[in-house]
This record gives structure tokens, sequence and C-alpha cells, in this order.
């Protein structure tokens, strides 16, 4: 790891979480003390206002899950970045697999949001990853860097300043994850490819996402082009995810 690189590690709540259960969630968190990973938490819509106030004081950063790609406008049920910025609002995922295959968004989509994001002053986290059925065609290096291209060709000269996560769908909330060399495998690949668009791809944090629990984080973290997580349901549970946030130290 680039001793220029602090490991970030960034819980996704999906749609998951009560008022009473977010409360003693975050309360656990900002209780834990200092953390040698930058931490943060993106949650559902509703609650991030409750995020934003009980997070105020504390080092733990907030974010939301999605955002629209349009400014403001006829979009029933879309919440647009400048409302998300408009209370501090500091990260927002685009382009997550849920999002993807549910909801079916194109990579320009994505990149779009990601453009939104970013000209309200939100650190736009683009998610990119292959199928079960991708990865055993041989087309995982296409796929990613299809899905990236999109996305540095809509930032530009931006691009410098977006997180890349990379979650293989067959990874997420499965059960199975990447092995540590297969998944630094995909991270010099994107971090190659960030290299050719952008002179701060050195700096830049890509991110791990796809079953990521205490036991494998530190081996994960320890690869070279990782320089933290995408947590799902182990974001959930503070014990779990703490113990993730610590092993940026190893």
């Amino acid at each position: 790891m680039s001793p220029s690189r602090r490991k970030l590690v960034v819980g996704n709540w999906k749609m998951h979480g009560t008022h009473a259960a977010n409360e003693a969630l975050l309360e656990a968190l900002k209780s834990a003390g200092p953390l040698p990973s930058d931490v943060a938490v993106c949650a559902p819509h509703p609650y991030l206002a409750q995020a934003a106030e009980r997070l105020a004081r504390s080092a733990i950063g907030w974010g939301a899950q999605d955002c629209s790609a349009h400014e403001q406008g006829a979009y029933t049920g879309e919440v647009s970045a400048a409302m998300l910025a408009d209370f501090g609002c500091r990260y927002c995922l685009v382009g997550h697999s849920e999002r993807r295959a549910l909801h079916a968004e194109s990579d320009q989509l994505v990149a779009d949001k990601a453009q939104a994001a970013l000209a309200r002053g939100i650190t736009p986290i683009v998610c990119v990853g292959e199928t079960l059925r991708e990865r055993e065609a041989g087309e995982t290096e296409a796929v990613v860097k299809r899905q990236l291209s999109a996305v540095i060709h809509t930032l530009g000269h931006c691009a410098g300043e977006m997180v890349v996560a990379y979650e293989p769908v067959w990874a997420i909330g499965t059960g199975r994850t990447a092995t540590p060399e297969q998944a630094q495998a995909v991270h010099a690949l994107l971090r190659a490819q960030l290299h050719a668009a952008t002179p701060r791809a050195a700096q830049m944090k890509l991110l791990y996402g796809g079953s990521v629990k205490p036991d494998n984080a530190g081996v994960l973290f320890a690869q070279p082009d990782i320089d933290g997580g995408l947590i799902g349901g182990a974001s959930l549970k503070a014990t779990d995810f703490l113990a993730i946030c610590r092993a940026g130290a190893h």
C-alpha cells in the first residue's frame, strides 16, 4: 500500500434499519474512539438526517446509497445531489450492482450520477463488478473496464476525485469472497486504467466489496491496490464493522 493512501471503510446499510437500531449502531461507532481507517456509513435516505445529526461531531463520515442524475424537476421519488449536499452529505454510492441489476441502470446513467454528485461537492463511490456468468466466461476485465470507462469519460479531468469500489456480484451477500489474489488482480487492472486517465490515480482509493468480514479483512486490505472496503451485512453489527475498520492497521 502506498503510505499516502489511508484506508477507507464504508458501511452500506442497504434497505435495513430502524430509528432505534440506527441510534444504537451509530452510538457504538462513535464510542469506539480513534480508528486506523477513515470510516463512513451510507444509510437509507429516510435516515440520512439521523446519521448527519448523530455523526456531526465525530470523525465518521456519512453518505447516501444513491442520487438522481437530475438537478431538480418532476422526478417523483428521486433525491438529488443538491438535496444531499444541503445538509452535508460527504459520500454517495453510485452504480451499486443491485441498482444496475434491479433498476437496469446503464453505465452512462451511473456516470451521470457520479457527475451530479461531484458537481455538488459529494464524493461518488463508483461501484463496478462482474457477475458469476461473466467471470466464468472470462469477461471480468472487459466488464469492469467498460463500466469504469464510462465514468472516466464523463468526469473528464475530475475523474481523480471519485472513489472506486470493485464488488464482484457473485460475492455480494453470498458468503463467497474473491481470494485476495483475485481481488488484487482486478484492483491493479482498475488502477492501471485510472493511471491512463488521471495523474491522481496513485492517490485514489480503490475499495473491495463482497462478503468482507473481520476474519478476511486484514488479508484483503494488505493487498497493494486495495485501500479498504465497501461493507454490506457486517456494517450492521458494530462489533464486526469496527473489527473490519481496525483491519486497516495491519
